[in-house]
């Protein structure tokens, strides 16, 4: 799904971003454009961020044991 129409970033592109150590907005907008436009997806760009940022540690442990 898209989160930013403006520059085509996707869900799957922020958890990327994330899994890559991004942690902000600002990093987020450097890496991938995110909320660099009209910046209407800001917020729930920050949402999806923060989301696959909590989740990542669980995402690593699930992938070591396999």
């Amino acid at each position: 799904m898209y989160v930013c129409i403006c520059n085509a970033v996707t869900e799957n592109m922020i958890r990327a971003a994330a899994a890559d150590g991004v942690a902000s907005l600002d990093e987020l907008g450097r890496k991938t454009g995110c909320a660099g436009g009209c910046g209407s997806c800001a917020e729930f760009a920050e949402e999806v961020l923060h989301r696959a940022r909590t989740q990542l540690p669980l995402r690593m442990a699930i992938a070591q044991a396999a």
